[in-house]
């Protein structure tokens, strides 16, 4: 293996292994493939590029810490050359987050400094300029995620946002730096490893300087960011003769089909909306659920009845709908439940034949992939920028897509199930 990521949501996963698979140019990229957990076995030889799907953006930093540091030793004992810590492109965490920690942690095991921070992924509009992260034309804070119902994100300067995290001081790299090409970036890093900053926030705005980023750490043993911020790492290997490049696991599973949907972005709202006017939906009680008046059962029994048409059930709410309803019930309690939910929902229906799964949101991801006992699934065509076709083979070969909140066409779930199988 030539290629180790950590990543700290499944839905994350999905999209750096996308970026790898596919490579700087959409074709040529490295044989991955992403793991659901820290493996038990030791990786087939034919994976160049392995992705470690951890569920700990939300949890305590310690506990994040030690997963992480336990995925690095599997990658390190697979043979790996570079390191890469994923955490999504709209930085999703808290002034007590996990980034940080897990960040500094990495480096201190691989003894390294001046480490990239980077969650620029422009092609979904995220991009970082004078250390602030932007989505489209808005300041992340000014973009809706001030509304996450888990991680507000009230200050787009990351700098600030991951003082607050770190232990140590936070470097950057402004973009004129970056637009002088790889030797400059990788003497500004090098410089601030010898200042003591473990951690360096680079600007990008666009692939290119992702791409200078990449051939800037062409010999870094660990990069922090993004999807964006692998976007030229596979090219480096291939560059050097280490892969002869890959297009990536090719393949279609058709059977009964199901969407699965807890996130309350603005993007799966739309989703939702535009997949309604030709496919049944449900929307769950959350009231019925806290009050055990709405179990799995009653998803199972409306995605049977309505087979072959793309049913999706959802619990994805307006933001001051779901703020109410966490104000009543908690936060964690409300997300628990929806999680376990959604989980046995989709246990129940694999267990019945389901072949084709579409789930959106990072926890709702997590949830249900972790419910299936997948370990591993190989990575296939890009759906949507960011979002993969993945492949778990076996006697009861499965085709998922697993969609961070905000990514995604407004006809994405109707373009997922087609593309993993059967249109839809």
């Amino acid at each position: 293996m030539l290629l180790g990521v950590i990543a700290d949501d499944f839905t994350g996963a999905s999209d750096i292994a996308n970026t790898i698979a596919r490579g700087m140019d959409g074709r040529q990229g490295l044989r991955t493939t992403q793991y659901l957990g820290i493996p038990r076995e030791a990786a087939g030889a034919e994976v160049e590029a392995g992705v470690v799907s951890l569920k700990s953006r939300s949890i305590p930093a310690g506990e994040a810490v030690a997963q992480s540091l336990k995925a690095l030793e599997w990658l390190r004992a697979q043979g790996c050359r570079q390191i890469v810590f994923k955490y999504c492109s709209t930085f999703d965490s808290t002034p007590a987050g996990n980034i940080g920690p897990v960040a500094e942690a990495l480096a201190e095991a691989l003894s390294v400094g001046g480490v990239v921070v980077c969650p620029a992924f422009p092609a979904t509009g995220r991009t970082v300029y004078n250390g602030h992260l932007f989505v489209h034309d808005r300041l992340l804070s000014e973009s809706g995620m001030e509304n996450h119902p888990l991680n507000p994100m009230t200050d787009p300067d990351i700098r600030r946002w991951l003082g607050l995290q770190a232990r140590g001081a936070v470097g950057f790299v402004p973009l004129p730096t970056v637009r002088r090409g790889a030797g400059p970036l990788r003497s500004a890093l090098d410089e601030a490893a010898g200042r003591g900053e473990t951690l360096v926030v680079v600007d990008a705005i666009d692939d290119e300087d992702l791409l200078t980023i990449g051939r800037a750490c062409a010999d870094a043993p660990l990069l922090t960011g993004g999807s964006g911020v692998a976007l030229g790492l596979a090219g480096n290997f291939i560059g050097r003769g280490l892969s002869r490049g890959s297009a990536g696991f090719s393949g279609r599973v058709d059977g009964p089909e199901a969407v699965l949907a807890g996130s309350c972005s603005a993007a799966t709202r739309r989703q939702i909306e535009v997949h309604a006017r030709s496919h049944p939906v449900l929307a769950i009680d959350v009231d019925g659920v806290m009050e055990g008046r709405v179990r799995p059962d009653d998803l199972v029994a409306f995605v049977r009845d309505n087979a072959g048409r793309a049913p999706l059930v959802y619990s994805s709410g307006d933001p001051a709908i779901v703020g109410a309803l966490q104000r009543r019930y908690g936060r964690e309690e409300l997300a628990a439940r929806l999680d376990n939910l959604f989980a046995a929902t989709a246990r129940a229906l694999v267990d019945g034949g389901l072949r084709r799964l579409v789930v959106a949101g990072g926890e709702t991801s997590g949830a249900v992939v972790s419910a299936l006992e997948i370990d591993a699934m190989a990575v296939g065509p890009e759906i949507d920028p960011g979002v993969p076709a993945l492949f778990a083979e076996g006697e009861r070969p499965l085709a998922l897509a697993l969609k961070s909140g905000n990514f995604g066409g407004a006809d994405f779930f109707a373009k997922a199930l087609g593309r993993l199988g059967d249109p839809a």
